[in-house]
């Protein structure tokens, strides 16, 4: 990690590599599955000031953030995570980089095999959770409206002749 004079410039948390020239709260919600509001809710937790900048932190105080958000099943309570009862495991869990895109698609293909509502939707490319179709969520060129053409010649334009 590159040191300077005000502190390091990237700091891996989460596997992930952040900016140490921003607040604690904002870096640490370049994390997918962290947000502002966690990234702030973990801060308080520690007893970090969520707006000094993330390189100015100690390595200890780097460790134990690091720690809080890979474990963060074990401080928040059951409704803050982000997959309360885990279909796999039964368990709150709080899923953050990879683990998190997997365990998505994963659900997906889950409702995809057992025929669900949703999983049929997902399958045909449709809209999943209620929203209208009949007017947005087109793929494909455009079809717009077209003009009806003039009889061929009607109008005198274009003809070209001398006279």
């Amino acid at each position: 990690m590159a040191e300077t004079g005000q502190g390091r410039q990237i700091v891996r948390i989460g596997d992930t590599d952040l900016d140490g020239s921003k607040a604690v709260a904002y870096a640490l919600a370049r994390i997918k599955g962290i947000g502002v509001s966690t990234a702030v809710a973990i801060c308080r937790n520690l007893g970090i000031n969520p707006m000094v900048r993330l390189g100015e932190l100690s390595e200890d105080m780097v460790r134990k953030l690091d720690w809080s958000i890979r474990n963060l099943h074990q401080v928040a309570p059951g409704w803050f995570v982000n997959r309360p009862k885990d279909p796999e495991t039964g368990r709150n869990v709080h899923l953050i980089g990879a683990d998190l895109i997997l365990a998505a698609r994963n659900d997906i293909e889950r409702e995809k095999r057992i025929l669900s509502w949703r999983g049929i939707r997902h399958n045909l490319g449709l809209k999943v959770r209620g929203q209208r179709t009949r007017t947005t969520g087109r793929l494909g060129p455009v079809a717009g409206v077209q003009r009806k053409r003039t009889a061929a010649g009607a109008g005198g334009g274009g003809g070209g002749g001398q006279g």
